[in-house]
């Protein structure tokens, strides 16, 4: 049988042990959050940052373009992509039947500007989306690769602007080209896909109005 100084001394290890255990698991708990990636924050819509920023018009628009999501006429050369993405306002709402119209150069760097050859437009659907197939552009003296976009929201001002592939050696070159408006761009299954988000102000507009 132990004595009453070994039964003692058992008695404040034991404390000892177990006061040490919530310390040791607080500090792995503390050593393991601190070596996890930190998560960036979702950004906010309403940021004056994310508002989509305009640009020029150039010379080659054309009013009354065709209603159609395909810009791929027969007999049409180059590398296929298709253009998607959502148009919302500041605050993140989804914006339907925003009209879209997008003109562009064929693969050699020209523009139709006696036809509607890869001129088009169409409407976002009720959650906001478009989905646009055509080619890439070529690029031509002085420009960089890119689409024309006009955007104009039911009742509300247009926004014209352009879009640009990433890392294109032109874009540096380009005294146009405007990093926020670059695409995201990867491979598909028939060529390649750009995404891109349009976000209007609307509150700016109605305080036109």
């Amino acid at each position: 049988m132990l004595g009453e100084d070994e039964r003692s001394r058992a008695r404040r290890a034991f404390l000892r042990a177990l006061m040490a255990f919530p310390a040791a698991v607080v500090i792995d708990s503390v050593q393991g959050a601190s070596a996890q990636p930190k998560v960036r924050p979702t950004p906010a819509c309403g940021a004056a940052a994310g508002i989509t920023p305009s640009q020029t018009e150039g010379p080659y628009f054309k009013p009354s373009s065709p209603l159609r999501t395909s810009l791929l006429d027969p007999g049409i050369g180059g590398t296929k992509i298709v253009i998607e993405g959502s148009v919302m306002s500041t605050e993140c709402r989804p914006l339907a039947r925003v009209l879209i119209d997008i003109w562009q150069a064929d693969a050699r760097g020209d523009y139709d500007n006696v036809g509607y050859r890869l001129r088009g437009h169409q409407f976002t659907d009720d959650g906001g989306h478009y989905r646009v197939e055509t080619i890439v552009p070529g690029a031509y003296p002085g420009r960089t690769r890119h689409f024309h976009v006009k955007l104009q929201a039911p009742g509300r001002p247009v926004l014209t602007t352009q879009l640009y592939f990433p890392g294109e050696p032109g874009n540096q070159r380009d005294a146009i080209f405007h990093p926020d408006l670059l695409m995201r761009l990867h491979d598909g299954e028939t060529g390649k896909v750009g995404q891109f988000d349009f976000v209007l102000d609307l509150s700016a507009a109605a305080r036109r109005s």
